[in-house]
C-alpha cells in the first residue's frame, strides 16, 4: 500500500484469507449443521448465521459459539419482547469472525 489507499488487491487478498480460515473451521467441524457464511466485500471477515428450525437455533448457534472458541457474547432482545438477537465475534487465525442468530419466543419449544 502507497499513500494509505487499500488496493484491490489488498482487498483480494483478505477475502482469500477469510475463505481459507472457513474452509479450515468447516473442516474441523463436520459433525456440525452448517450455517449460512458471508466472506465481506471489504474486510476479509466471515459472518455466519444460524438459519435452522427455531427449535434447534439457540443450541446450534452456542454449538458454533463454543467450536469457535467466541467469547464476545451479546444477547438483545428485540422489541416487544418477542424475539433475542443473539451475537457472537472473535478473531481467528487473524480474520474476524461472527455468528448471529434470531431466536423467537421461548426457543420455539412450545410454537410460540
Amino acid at each position: 500500500m502507497t499513500g494509505g489507499w487499500i488496493t484491490q488487491a489488498d482487498r483480494s487478498g483478505w477475502q482469500q484469507r477469510a475463505a481459507a480460515e472457513l474452509a479450515a473451521i468447516l473442516a474441523a467441524h463436520p459433525g456440525i449443521p452448517v450455517i449460512a457464511w458471508t466472506v465481506t466485500a471489504s474486510g476479509g471477515a466471515l459472518s455466519g448465521r444460524v438459519l435452522a428450525p427455531a427449535a434447534v437455533r439457540r443450541e446450534l448457534f452456542g454449538r458454533w459459539r463454543q467450536a469457535l472458541g467466541l467469547d464476545e457474547l451479546a444477547e438483545t432482545p428485540a422489541a416487544g419482547g418477542t424475539a433475542v438477537y443473539l451475537h457472537a465475534r472473535g478473531v481467528l487465525s487473524g480474520v474476524p469472525v461472527s455468528v448471529t442468530a434470531t431466536v423467537f419466543g421461548n426457543d420455539g419449544k412450545d410454537g410460540r
